[in-house]
Order: structure tokens, then sequence, then C-alpha cells
């Protein structure tokens, strides 16, 4: 969540940073909250002390036959009043966690001011779009001519937003996916990593999905959550550890499903792969000191560009504008791959620095040298890529004018040889 005693020492920073991403000033609420919790606590800690002596009176007297009515009598009044204060205390420090984790987390102070992602910044573009000399056709018309990719069936079985890839499209799915494994783990120092994608509820509140995005994310009837990406386990994994300082930093790669529930969706994409209730994706996660987090950020994302270039797909680095910029994220790159079929640019990746957001939430740490207190982690994430994403671009950029799909050289080896995908 947020440092409250940071919030107390600079309560205007605090504020000018929820305007930056249109959210209303909250901090003298929660300063007056913390002034009435400190004082409730500050009186508590009175009373117990005059707890402590008058029962060491009250015995005093007992033993020597003398009356001690009148100390019991107050004990009793301290009492109550402790319990009075010990509600004011939970009440108070109740209100400042309730609010505390609605609030979005502090941006980077190089992410451009906007409301929207008309207002994201280009920071290069990578690539040379191909000139086809035919008109490009977008990737579920060229799955649904080679017979593998089935919106119907997919419909018949789950409803919308679901897809039955077949044949040599699955296979270059699942291709595509170990090529990312494979480059993140044996190139890129990941360690790859098998997850659950059913979660508790600690894990999604600890990686700050909980409570903001409930309706986005799917809930099982025994109160665990399907995961919207497998940096959910992957962070959490960490929570509530006191790290030693030499395991840093930790960096993570997993492959899993994905389950959203697109709340707020509806008539987006609708046509297609590219938004749906299920899909495919490897995520990178790192845990870092928070003196090297901004440096990993981009060392994330050049790991998400290089299988793009690996790939041959046209892209460009984006740097997400404040309104943009997601509840936990204190600075974002997307990484935006060309869709000739659909002539635009689209997300592809998005990786992220939360700072110590996440590891407030969920107590992750570390110690920096024996002997010394703990401090929090910095955690980041990004897609490595989306898979399903991945494939739309490659059907698209690959295309042929007979409406087959040549395999990218570096996916060769995972396709069996196979070069071209046609009907069948």
């Amino acid at each position: 969540m947020h440092d409250l005693r940071a919030l107390r020492a600079d309560p205007a920073a605090f504020d000018a940073a929820l305007t930056r991403r249109g959210d209303a000033p909250v901090a003298a609420h929660v300063v007056r909250l913390d002034e009435d919790r400190r004082a409730a606590v500050t009186a508590l800690q009175d009373r117990q002390a005059r707890r402590k002596t008058l029962s060491k009176e009250i015995g005093t007297l007992r033993r020597t036959g003398a009356d001690s009515a009148a100390l019991e009598e107050e004990a009793v009044a301290l009492r109550e009043g402790i319990e009075q204060l010990e509600a004011v205390v939970r009440d108070r420090d109740a209100e400042i966690r309730d609010l505390l984790v609605t609030l979005p987390n502090r941006l980077d102070e190089a992410v451009p001011d906007g409301a929207d992602e008309a207002a994201n910044v280009v920071v290069h573009q990578v690539g040379e779009r191909r000139n086809f000399g035919f008109a490009p056709r977008e990737h579920f018309a060229l799955g649904e001519a080679l017979g593998q990719m089935d919106f119907e069936t997919a419909s018949k079985l789950s409803g919308a937003r679901f897809v039955v890839l077949r044949g040599a499209l699955a296979r270059m799915e699942r291709a595509l996916g170990q090529f990312m494994l494979d480059l993140h783990a044996q190139e890129h120092g990941y360690t790859e990593t098998s997850v659950p994608v059913l979660v508790n509820e600690a894990a999604m509140f600890g990686t700050d999905k909980l409570p903001k995005f409930a309706d986005q994310s799917f809930r099982t009837e025994d109160g665990r959550w399907l995961v919207p990406t497998a940096e959910v386990p992957l962070t959490a994994s960490v929570a509530g550890d006191i790290l030693p300082a030499s395991v840093l930093p930790r960096r993570m790669v997993a492959l899993s499903s994905c389950f959203r529930s697109e709340a707020g969706a509806s008539g987006r994409d609708t046509r297609g792969m590219l938004r749906q209730h299920q899909f495919q994706k490897v995520e990178m996660v790192s845990v870092t000191r928070p003196e090297d987090s901004d440096a990993e950020l981009e060392r994330m994302t050049r790991c998400a560009e290089t299988v793009l270039e690996r790939l041959g797909i046209p892209y460009r680095r984006m740097l997400l504008c404040a309104g943009d910029t997601g509840f936990g994220a204190a600075k974002t790159f997307d990484l935006e791959a060309w869709l000739p079929g659909q002539d635009a640019w689209r997300e592809i990746s998005s990786c992220s620095t939360t700072r110590d957001f996440q590891a407030r939430r969920m107590n992750a740490r570390f110690r920096p040298a024996e002997g010394e207190a703990p401090e929090f982690v910095h955690t980041l994430n990004g897609s490595g890529l989306a898979v399903g994403r991945t494939l739309i671009a490659v059907m698209e950029n690959y295309q042929n004018e007979d409406g087959s799909i040549t395999v990218p050289e570096v996916l060769l080896p995972y396709m069996g040889g196979l070069a071209v995908i046609t009907a069948g």
C-alpha cells in the first residue's frame, strides 16, 4: 500500500500524486484518522501503565489487610476505558487500511501527464512494416479459412470470448510459449517456474488485484481465484518473507493459462482472439533491491522486446501516461505489435515496476546486511509475451496471398520443420 510516515511528512505531495491520476485528494482525511488513532494509542498506553501500577498497589493493600475498594473501583473504570480505547484504535486502523488499499501507486516522475492512451509517448519503433502487395486479412479470417481457428465450437462449449485452435495453429501456439520460455530461461536469466492457476485471496490482495479488480476476475465457490496472470503466484511466492540480499534480484518466468472476466469490455474486440476470457501468457517477475528496480524495468522490457525482434514482428515501445498507467504500477512500458490485418498497433506486452507498493501489501522484505533492519523489496512484472496476441501478430505479419502462413524461422525447431501452415 502506502507509507503512512511519508504521507504524514508531505501530505501535499501525496495529494498531488493522486491528482495526476485524476483522483481526489485524501491526505487530510488520512492524517486526521491517523491523529485520532495515535491519540488513542497514547491514552491507551497511559491507562495500561496506570492499571499495572494499580494492580501492584491493590496487591500490597490486600496483603496488609488495608481497604482497597477505592483503587478497585478505579481499576474497573480503567478496564472499561481501556476496552473503549482499544476499540477506537481498531476502528481507526481499519478505516485507514480500508482507505489506503483503494488508492493507486504513486507515479514515477518520468510518467507523462495525460488522461488516457492518447497521451502515451512513443519511446522507439523497431522493424519495417511489410508491403504485402495484397489486402492483408485479420487473424480470424485467416484462421477460419484454414479450418484451424473455431469460434463457433468454442461458443457452444463456453460462450463468447473463447476459441478452439486445431492442427498447425494449435501447435504454433504451443511453439510460441515454448520459444518464449526457452529464451527467457536460457538467455535472460529467469528461472522457469510452474505455478498454480488457483490462488487464495491473500495472493490476489498482495499483488493489488483485490479489492480493485474483483469484478474482472473469476472466483470459485470455495473462495479461491483463477489467476488473471502468473504475476500473482510468482510475486506472491515471496509474501511474508525476509530474503537475504544475496538472492536478489530474483527473476522468475512462467507460462500459464490466465482468466479474466473482461468486465467493462462489452462491445470491444468481439471478433477474434484479441480479448479472451482464457488465454496463455508468459509472465516475467523480478524481485529486487529498491536501488536496482529502475534498471530492472529497462532490462525486463528489453527481454520482452527481444521476443518480438527474434520473431521479426514490427513493434513500438510506449511510455504510458498518468491516466493510462495501471493501479499498482509506478511506471509502465507497453509494447505494441503491428497488426497489418487491423492496420493498427495493438498491445502485446506490458512491463511495470510497482516499487514497494505490492511488497507493503504482502510484507515482502529483504535484509540488506547481517544485523540490519529489513527493508521492503521492489517488485516488477512484465508479459514476455501474451501468447495468443503473439500468435495473432505472427499470422497477420506472415500471411501469404493464398491464405497460408509462413512460419518464422526461429519457430521452425518447435514446429517439427513445418515451414508453411496451409488449410487442412
